[in-house]
């Protein structure tokens, strides 16, 4: 990611593509949802507003990846017009966020808390690097807040780290503590917990939280089965977080 964020502009592929073009586009090519994402969506605010109030008015979903640091006026402005969002929670540290990422906590926890508020589905990513946040103590606060003001329901990405740019005196994450990571937050009561950025079985399945069978069976950015039938487990009914699209 960070070859496209910190890329200068002359470097960078572009093609002049106006909020008013979007909708067509997308149904060009079969899109039912438009993602906000590569680089920070929150950078380019006022052309993500208006390609989520367009994209919402042919009938189309949107989605942000962002991590989080916004206002939040703007920020209910946006929320207005998004469906889902996948927010970065990189520690539950204040110093972390100071140290690390020269900002601050506060306005992500509150990012998080408005968005769910307001009806958009979140799903928060916690990308792991060693020595920085990934102790027992970090993983569990982090799980535990996530449960307490966001919901036992809501997916949480555990991502490997992987040492580039500025960061490359640390190793990538090991397979062993990713593991460590999602036994961790399922234990404090989550119900989605996934592993990203490596393959290990089954770590970007989703299986029912009342009868415990898989519902989505994916391999990367596949999905190679989806069992789930109008929001629900097919086989107990239990409710599944999320969008999902009805099926017979």
């Amino acid at each position: 990611n960070w070859e496209i964020s910190q890329a200068n502009p002359e470097e960078t592929p572009a093609v002049e593509l106006l909020p008013d073009q979007i909708p067509a586009l997308a149904k060009t090519y079969d899109c039912r949802s438009v993602a906000y994402t590569y680089t920070e969506p929150m950078v380019f605010y006022e052309y993500a507003l208006d390609s989520c109030i367009r994209a919402k008015e042919a009938g189309l979903k949107n989605a942000l990846v962002t991590a989080g640091y916004i206002n939040e006026k703007p920020l209910r402005r946006l929320c207005r017009y998004v469906d889902a969002a996948n927010i970065d929670l990189k520690a539950l540290s204040d110093r972390f966020y100071r140290d690390i990422c020269r900002a601050t906590l506060k306005p992500v926890l509150n990012t998080l808390v408005v968005c769910k508020a307001m009806g958009v589905e979140v799903e928060v990513t916690n990308l792991i690097i060693p020595t920085l946040n990934d102790s027992d103590e970090m993983l569990r606060a982090l799980s535990r807040w996530i449960v307490r003001n966001l919901g036992r329901e809501t997916p949480l990405h555990f991502s490997r780290f992987f040492p580039h740019y500025q960061m490359r005196n640390l190793p990538p994450t090991p397979a062993e503590t990713l593991d460590r990571a999602k036994q961790i937050a399922e234990s404090e009561g989550l119900h989605f917990v996934y592993i990203g950025n490596i393959t290990r079985p089954k770590a970007g399945d989703t299986f029912c939280p009342g009868c415990g069978r898989r519902l989505v069976h994916r391999s990367g950015y596949l999905v190679l089965e989806n069992r789930i039938r109008q929001g629900k487990c097919p086989d107990c009914k239990t409710s599944i977080y999320g969008l999902w699209e009805p099926k017979p």
